[in-house]
């Protein structure tokens, strides 16, 4: 039996006019998502260099608000996710001091001609002989006693490195997340770049669509799915896409194998975009056949459940209560303890950041968040079912903004 390889796999098989598409029988055809037709956008770069600095100024002043609160006279940051959302600079390796006046970006001589080009409101320095070594020369060099830094993400090695090269008898201060608190609320550059990862992810999964059937491997459709994000203007994928079919879909987590799909299986698709350095989560779970009467109540069943969250995603909720809306959606069909993670988490820079959405979360939701809603059930032996969206919280309620169908879900 063929193993279909990415690009060839949408046209394996019947001509695409005359297939199931995965929407049921004698749906129409999904309309087609390509570059030139995602609305309003034009390639891979949503921000100029002129229209970005704004943004990245306020994102810089917010900072700087939140470390007078804290007495931080200057602080360094490490964590390059956080580098690129203060400055916009996306390489690997950078290291950013920031004080109550200005900002300097020091980078070694791989990522100096990019630093300069992407870098808004930060002063690029040129690092030959360590990034660490420098920011602590450079605390000493100002003088400045109380330094903030990322503790989550800098190790106890590299504290020392900056503690030996800074100011003696100056304060370390660990900064608590101080970052990820700020960037839970998007700011409409950062929404824009969900929304049309949301758009992409959503687009592809539509191509695919007609090519899921019996005899076609997990590792080729997670390919195909990738693939074709790429081919509709993403960076890539956001994380390794998953296709989990049958058994397998009981794996919250699994990773697509060379299994190949089966009639009468249930197939969990979980994919993102990542446009822009910014990213979007979505899982569909289709069944390959006519599903019967206990497919069918346990499909409504999830469906029902994210239904709830999604009602619920609203500035001003606490976040454990939109967890619980799912949980008790489930409960009603004795399927609760099926569901074994929480409801949702923030989605922005990172595929996984603040908020959770789950039991025992005490804060609550602010507009301008964006976030996922995914319940989901995993029986062992029978597999699973996932439905997953990202959600914007804005001020008149949620938007979704991963627009792809939920209410038909199975190939005839």
């Amino acid at each position: 039996m063929k193993n279909y390889t990415a690009g060839d796999l949408a046209l394996a098989g019947t001509p695409q006019s005359s297939r199931t598409n995965g929407f049921g029988t004698g749906a129409p055809e999904p309309p087609q998502l390509t570059p030139g037709n995602v609305p309003g956008y034009h390639g891979t770069c949503i921000m100029t260099r002129d229209s970005k600095t704004a943004y990245f100024s306020a994102r810089q002043q917010a900072l700087r608000s939140e470390m007078a609160a804290r007495r931080i006279d200057s602080l360094v940051v490490s964590k390059p996710e956080n580098i690129f959302y203060l400055t916009g600079f996306r390489g690997s390796a950078g290291v950013a001091v920031f004080t109550a006046s200005d900002a300097t970006l020091m980078v070694d001589p791989r990522y100096i001609l990019q630093a300069r080009d992407q870098a808004a409101g930060a002063k690029v320095v040129e690092v030959k002989n360590g990034l660490l070594k420098a920011a602590g020369r450079w605390v000493r060099k100002a003088a400045k006693k109380s330094t903030g830094f990322e503790d989550s993400h800098l190790t106890w090695h590299a504290l020392q490195v900056l503690r030996r090269e800074g100011l003696s008898g100056a304060r370390w201060q660990p900064t608590k997340g101080l970052i990820e608190d700020l960037r839970v609320v998007k700011d409409e550059l950062e929404v824009e770049a969900v929304r049309k990862a949301g758009q992409v992810t959503a687009g592809a999964l539509a191509e695919v669509m007609g090519s899921i059937r019996p005899g076609v491997s997990e590792r080729d459709l997670a390919a195909e799915l990738e693939y074709r994000m790429r081919r509709l203007g993403a960076e890539g994928a956001a994380f390794e896409t998953i296709v989990a079919s049958g058994a397998r879909g009981a794996l919250p987590h699994a990773r697509p194998a060379a299994k190949m799909l089966n009639a009468g299986e249930l197939v969990i698709f979980d994919l993102g975009a990542i446009l822009s350095g910014y990213a979007a989560d979505m899982t569909r779970t289709i069944y390959i056949g006519t599903p019967g009467r206990r497919v069918h109540a346990l499909y409504a069943a999830v469906l029902e459940a994210q239904q709830a969250a999604i009602a619920n995603l609203r500035a001003g909720v606490r976040l454990s209560r939109v967890d619980s809306a799912a949980r008790s959606a489930l409960a009603r069909h004795g399927l609760e303890k099926f569901f074994t993670h929480s409801t949702g988490h923030g989605v922005g820079i990172e595929i996984h950041e603040k908020p959770r959405l789950g039991k025992g979360e005490k804060k609550r939701l602010v507009a301008g968040s964006v976030v996922t809603a995914e319940p989901g059930i995993y029986m062992e032996g029978f597999g699973g079912i996932r439905i997953e969206d990202t959600v914007l919280i804005g001020q008149d309620g949620p938007e979704i903004l991963t627009p792809a169908s939920t209410d038909r879900w199975w190939i005839s």
